[in-house]
């Protein structure tokens, strides 16, 4: 005859074993810092010895936290885009939150909308808006008002808290050193039009171009992937009077790089070329790439951190400042020489 399954341990069963109360086994799963340490270990290894899992939604419904952080960003294969991601997970981990996506296939205010209403509905403690959108709506404020936001370089409403790499400054920091190399024709491939860091960073090369009486030429654009670079390569390695380029994502430049190759110009001796990004391949291309570090890693890390300030009764005020934006740094490889 079968017998039932037995049910699962509870938290007075972990409670019986260790030999304390159940509000006591509570305390400890939740991490609540008044409890001894060799109570908090016993009833660690209580939970262990009866494999208890403490059921999330229970805990949800006494607390009114889901430990849930809700994050929107833009349906990308960007290697960068991936690196930020890791950073929210990885920090999020670290401080006992899971993490639920909601990818938006492109950027207008009715997909953001969307996809913040997704979030919102399934009880998050928190939003991280990992989106280059340059413009709100008064429904994407009002979501935003619902719970506590950290924006990701976006001037949304969550901007009252937010991380944010200055991506003028890096620009300058790229075509600065394209100067000192002695070159006057610096173009510059972008990213898509619509994305900020693009727009910011069009605008950091331009400034450096006009504080050095340079010539500022029409700029190209891609949309971040090797490939498009790769097409603006066969453009500019045509061009004989173009001897440095400045490219808005290292991937793109990877591409850049691999169509003037093809077409008989060197890099550098002919042509300087550098990203923005630092990612982990830079130091791989052929040459490998002086870029501009963009620390997308610790960038998914502090939102996570500033999130986490606002959620929890012992961190930050709900409304404080903003941290400054994040220092770029010029990475020199060798993509780029004196002419």
């Amino acid at each position: 005859m079968n017998q039932k399954p037995s049910r699962a341990p509870s938290m007075r069963d972990v409670a019986q074993l260790a030999g304390v109360s159940a509000q006591t086994v509570s305390r400890v799963l939740s991490d609540h810092p008044n409890v001894q340490p060799a109570t908090r270990q016993s009833v660690k290894e209580a939970a262990r010895s009866l494999g208890y899992r403490r059921n999330a939604t229970a805990r949800a419904l006494v607390t009114g936290r889901s430990n849930m952080i809700g994050v929107i960003t833009l349906s990308t294969s960007s290697y960068s885009r991936m690196t930020l991601i890791v950073g929210i997970e990885r920090e999020a981990a670290a401080r006992g939150y899971s993490v639920t996506f909601v990818s938006i296939t492109n950027l207008s205010a009715r997909s953001l909308e969307e996809g913040l209403s997704r979030l919102v509905a399934q009880g998050v403690d928190g939003i991280i808006t990992a989106i280059p959108l340059q413009d709100s709506t008064a429904e994407v404020d009002n979501l935003l008002q619902e719970v506590p936001s950290v924006a990701i370089d976006s001037p949304l409403p969550a901007g009252e808290q937010a991380v944010t790499f200055d991506q003028a400054q890096a620009a300058r920091l790229a075509v600065e050193h394209l100067i000192s190399c002695g070159h006057t024709n610096i173009w510059h491939v972008a990213g898509p039009k619509d994305w900020i860091e693009s727009e910011t960073r069009i605008a950091g090369w331009r400034d450096a171009l006009k504080a050095a009486n340079l010539p500022v030429p029409p700029e190209l654009f891609g949309d971040w992937s090797a490939e498009s670079g790769y097409r603006s390569g066969l453009i500019l390695g045509r061009m004989p009077e173009v001897t440095a380029v400045f490219v808005a994502s290292d991937e793109m430049a990877f591409g850049l790089i691999a169509a003037v190759k093809e077409l008989g110009r060197r890099v550098p001796e002919d042509i300087s070329v550098v990203g923005i990004d630092d990612i982990e391949l830079a130091p791989y291309c052929a040459p490998p790439l002086t870029t501009v570090r963009q620390p997308l890693e610790e960038i998914g890390r502090q939102a996570v951190r500033q999130l986490d300030g606002e959620l929890s009764e012992h961190g930050d005020t709900p409304g404080s400042s903003q941290t400054g934006p994040i220092v770029p740094e010029l990475i020199l490889r060798s993509s780029t020489a004196k002419r």
